[in-house]
């Protein structure tokens, strides 16, 4: 299994290889690279394509220390520098927008483009706030997370109807409460400083929102699409906040018309 030592950490990542044109994918909080295995399967032939887990996430080793988003994002360009890639589209999920945003503002110059999926330049609604800290105390609770709650998570990220559900809550039983503790601390403790930088983010952009994505709504994906300078939105009908995973053939077609743009 392909491990990078970055930043102190242990990155587990996967990379189709060749000489091809790269894209790199970030996935969002409690998912893991194979969260992209559609879009990297669709995209393949023609596409050097990188996925990796982030910290506390999949087959990554990580210290125990708190990080933020900015330090993700400079874990991800650590990898694309031990890949030896100049320049790449950086595609993420919910918390993968997150980091690629900010390894946007902090690098530019390496940034091709960026996929932004069910994600924003913003911080959490206060409103949803305490829900979520009930949740990720019964989860942290002694035993096993409850199933209700694997259920609640399972509804927020991945919607309704999803078939592989059951098996992405195999996986979220399997994460250590002090990983999910830590990786909630960053979620939820990130600082509203993308949000007046967007007019810096000058690459083309493709933002992809699930219709009925309970994290993010549609609406706030629909104004970061307009805020950016060079946007192009694509909201999917019927998905949820994981809309490359649960809605692969809609977010693939997409996908491919803008990377053919470029």
């Amino acid at each position: 299994m392909p491990h990078a030592e970055i930043n102190g950490q242990q990155l587990f990542y996967e990379d189709t290889g060749g000489d091809a044109d790269v894209i790199v994918f970030s996935h969002g909080m409690l998912m893991d690279h194979s969260m992209f295995d559609a879009q990297v399967e669709a995209l393949r032939d023609d596409w050097r394509c990188i996925t990796w887990d982030e910290r506390c996430h999949g087959a990554t080793e990580a210290t125990p220390d708190p990080f933020t988003y900015w330090d993700s994002a400079a874990d991800l360009l650590g990898l694309l520098d031990h890949l030896g890639v100049g320049r790449a589209v950086l595609a993420g999920m919910s918390q993968g927008g997150f980091l690629s945003l900010r390894a946007a503002l902090t690098a530019p110059q390496r940034v091709r483009a960026l996929v932004l999926i069910d994600t924003q330049p913003g911080v959490e609604n206060p409103a949803t706030l305490p829900i979520y800290n009930q949740l990720i105390e019964l989860w942290t609770a002694p035993g096993d997370p409850p199933q209700e709650v694997l259920d609640t998570v399972a509804a927020i990220i991945l919607g309704a109807g999803y078939d592989g559900a059951a098996a992405w809550q195999d996986r979220w039983r399997a994460i250590s409460d002090a990983a999910v503790v830590q990786a909630y601390a960053t979620l939820t403790g990130r600082e509203d400083d993308v949000q007046p930088r967007i007019a810096e983010l000058t690459m083309p952009a493709l933002v992809v929102h699930g219709a009925d994505d309970l994290a993010i709504p549609a609406d706030v994906g629909r104004a970061f699409a307009a805020a950016l300078p060079d946007a192009e939105l694509v909201v999917v009908d019927g998905a949820g906040h994981a809309a490359n995973l649960t809605h692969p053939d809609a977010v693939n077609a997409a996908l491919k018309r803008f990377l053919l743009g470029l």
